[in-house]
């Protein structure tokens, strides 16, 4: 009699080879109670969202400004060949991606650290830790640029003579003079806000690692960056996909910093503020609409890239199988 090599819970076709197990009845009512809970958000986000994307694309294929409405004028993508043919695009286009990379880089850095002080904490001292660490995410993000700006400005900033013997710093320095000082004030206030957003989706990851394989991984000797390296961050993939891949959409985005602490000048340009400054200041609704769009692309691909890269198995990470 021959055994039969199909595991258990396995079923087989016609021809007797295995197939793939189906979904468990858990599995199926987990996934149908999350479309129930999330549909109804997700269908008022799509009908706030797919019209503005849509009259965005349909203005982008016009020649269109305010003060002439009625000299819109088809023109077939022109507007696209103007934008993509400009050196100011890709000027914001090149600010924008070093702010994110730098951005999120050094937050995943920063929120790694604060979660695993959050995460090794003593019981008493968890719940004070995570109320400070997350006080300047609460603060507006408008708020906070304009304090920002009034610290480092050189006629009512304190930077300047509270770190002047810092080498290069002085209290004639002007930090917004100029495109390095400009970018770094601007990335320096991103990076305290949003660190400890970062530092909470990581917290989660690092609260779903089995305790019993790091124990298993000291007992055999392991170092601490071992354990590390080969126990925690794979075990928390998936943590780390979701805090890259919101915190790259959020700061490929960024407008209200750069708004008010620059205006884009210096060479601080970013996407959002030239599609505002486009369609708003100039009145170029076409082309302001065909930055938009581009924008809107970018943020796609960076989230197909993010997925790809990262290629997290969201069942296995359910505990699914």
């Amino acid at each position: 009699m021959t055994s039969s090599a199909v595991a258990p819970g396995a079923t087989t076709s016609e021809n007797g080879e295995p197939r793939a197990a189906r979904r468990s009845d858990r599995a199926r009512d987990e996934a149908r109670l999350g479309w129930w809970l999330a549909g109804p958000a997700f269908v008022v986000m799509l009908a706030v969202t797919i019209y503005p994307i849509l009259q965005a694309f349909y203005d982008s294929l016009f020649s269109y400004r305010l003060t002439a409405p009625s000299d819109k004028e088809f023109n077939a993508g022109q507007n696209y060949v103007v934008v993509l043919s400009d050196p100011v695009f890709w000027q914001a286009f090149l600010v924008t991606a070093v702010i994110t990379i730098i951005t999120v880089l050094v937050e995943l850095v920063l929120g790694f650290f604060l979660a695993l002080v959050m995460h090794r904490a003593i019981r008493q001292l968890r719940g004070v830790l995570r109320t400070a660490i997350l006080v300047p995410y609460g603060i507006i993000t408008v708020v906070s640029a304009f304090a920002w700006f009034y610290a480092f400005d050189i006629n009512s900033g304190f930077v300047n003579h509270w770190f002047d013997w810092v080498p290069g710093i002085d209290p004639d320095l002007n930090w917004f003079a100029h495109q390095g000082t400009s970018l770094f004030v601007i990335m320096a206030s991103e990076i305290w806000k949003t660190t400890p957003f970062i530092s909470l989706l990581l917290l989660a990851g690092l609260s779903q690692v089995p305790g019993e394989l790091e124990e298993a991984a000291q007992v055999d000797g392991a170092t601490a960056w071992q354990r590390l390296q080969r126990v925690v961050l794979p075990n928390m993939k998936a943590a780390i996909m979701v805090a890259v891949l919101f915190r790259a959409l959020d700061a490929f985005r960024i407008f209200d910093n750069v708004f008010i602490m620059t205006n884009g000048a210096n060479g601080t340009d970013v996407l959002s503020l030239l599609a505002y400054r486009t369609s708003i200041g100039r009145l170029e609704i076409g082309l302001g609409s065909a930055i938009s769009v581009l924008l809107f692309l970018c943020v796609i691909g960076i989230c197909f890239v993010a997925i790809k890269l990262f290629k997290v198995d969201l069942a296995s990470a359910r505990g699914e199988g």
